[in-house]
């Protein structure tokens, strides 16, 4: 009889490590694609075997085992004589267990998988798939592909593009990568910097889904938010004196820790200003601050991370949303605009200024995003709009943008919450 605790550790499993696995495999076989593949027909033959034969001791390991074995089989196809094939049957013991992993069944966790082994195999397929040879848009969506695990519609809604536009880029990547011969390696220290801004990048957009999961029935993704803190503070051990590597951590690490209290008993997403912040974690935010303020004593004024890990700790340090220094937030968004101008800044700029100088202050500009295409297929604008509508007490356009902002919504939490405010608005006079 088929065990349905099967299938679902093998989709835990997989959330988990699932980049770890695809990375070993990357680094045994030298081919990104194939690795891919093989882990994905590693998975396939978990979800038969596991709910029939029990979940093993190792999940990962006999993921990484299966994923393995098919490597050399595909190897063995083409030839017997093949030079990779060679290669990796250098690995195996007598028995035909690979290093590092054995049949499946229990292995010891930390000959897989070392957190803060510095040569991560993520990490390694972070560099990897951040390459030169690939456009920024490329190499990001392929990473939030493989290392975050990312759907691409998930992909498409941190990007604001199509879902069409982030397959293609996708595949290009792969196979532009393939043509290349691109190493899959951490990179010298000379050659670090030039590809930092890109890894940065993904260590960013996958913390973002993470903390605010465009799809599903959960308002945060702690697999995906958690992985994003991991390789954050790899980054910053490995380049110590990268200033924006000790933004990005600091940024993770004061936003992380509200997330205790962002969702109620049942799952339910608690907005800022309802929060209890007894329950922040306030470990968490002394090592934001600490973060932060290394990244300050390097000296080179705040960048694009720096900017907002300093709005999150305005956030993190006042007793209520009333105290809060919004003036300063609306200046930090001000110079983040200079810095790196996009529409969502702008957004968020707006809901700074709805705060510091009220709703019709800041109704104006977004009015104006509104008459842009950025947001067109995002709950974000309107929902943003309905509020500062409904402040200003014009309920029926509020009502307009929230039943919009509902329609468009993909998070089934966040959904609940702009239905509840569509539910709360009253017609004057009743």
């Amino acid at each position: 009889m088929s065990d349905p605790t099967g299938r679902k550790a093998v989709a835990a499993v997989w959330r988990i490590d699932s980049a770890r696995i695809v990375g070993a495999l990357t680094r045994y076989t030298g081919d990104f694609s194939l690795a891919e593949d093989l882990a994905q027909e590693a998975l396939a033959e978990a979800l038969v075997t596991w709910p029939r034969d029990g979940v093993p001791d190792n999940p990962a390991g006999w993921l990484l085992t299966v994923g393995r074995r098919r490597a050399i089989d595909a190897f063995r196809r083409r030839s017997t004589r093949d030079e990779k094939y060679a290669a990796l049957a250098h690995h195996l013991p007598e028995g035909g267990a690979l290093t590092g992993a054995t049949e499946p069944g229990p292995a010891p966790d930390d000959v897989l998988w070392d957190p803060d082994q510095i040569d991560d195999d993520t990490l390694a397929l972070m560099f990897t798939s951040c390459h030169p040879v690939l456009s920024r848009e490329a190499g990001v969506a392929l990473t939030l592909r493989v290392v975050g695990g990312l759907t691409s519609d998930e992909i498409a809604r941190a990007f604001l593009v199509p879902t069409a536009t982030v397959q293609a880029r996708i595949t290009r990547a792969k196979k532009t990568l393939g043509a290349a011969g691109v190493p899959f390696e951490v990179p010298p220290a000379d050659e670090r910097p030039a590809r930092l801004a890109q890894v940065l990048s993904v260590v960013y957009l996958i913390f973002t889904e993470g903390s605010s999961a465009s799809s599903g029935d959960e308002v945060i993704r702690l697999d995906l938010a958690g992985e994003a803190q991991r390789l954050a503070r790899i980054l910053s051990r490995l380049m110590p004196d990268e200033h924006e590597a000790h933004s990005l951590l600091a940024l993770l690490e004061l936003t992380a820790a509200r997330f205790p209290a962002r969702r109620g008993p049942d799952g339910e997403t608690v907005l800022l200003e309802d929060q209890d912040r007894r329950r922040w974690d306030r470990s968490a935010i002394a090592r934001g601050r600490a973060a932060l303020a290394k990244a300050t004593a390097i000296g080179r004024g705040y960048g694009y991370y720096g900017l907002q890990a300093a709005i999150a700790e305005c956030h993190a340090l006042a007793p209520s949303v009333a105290e809060t220094d919004w003036n300063r937030i609306v200046a930090l968004y001000d110079a983040l605009g200079r810095l790196a101008p996009s529409p969502v800044v702008a957004l968020n700029r707006a809901v700074a200024v709805s705060m510091a100088q009220g709703p019709a202050a800041a109704l104006p500009i977004v009015d104006e995003l509104a008459a842009g295409d950025a947001f067109k297929d995002s709950h974000q604008l309107p929902g943003v709009r309905g509020e500062l509508l409904r402040r200003l007490g014009r309920l029926d356009e509020a009502r307009t943008e929230f039943e919009t902002a509902v329609r468009l919504c993909g998070n089934e939490r966040e959904r609940a919450v702009l239905t509840r405010k569509l539910d709360d608005l009253v017609a004057p006079g009743n």
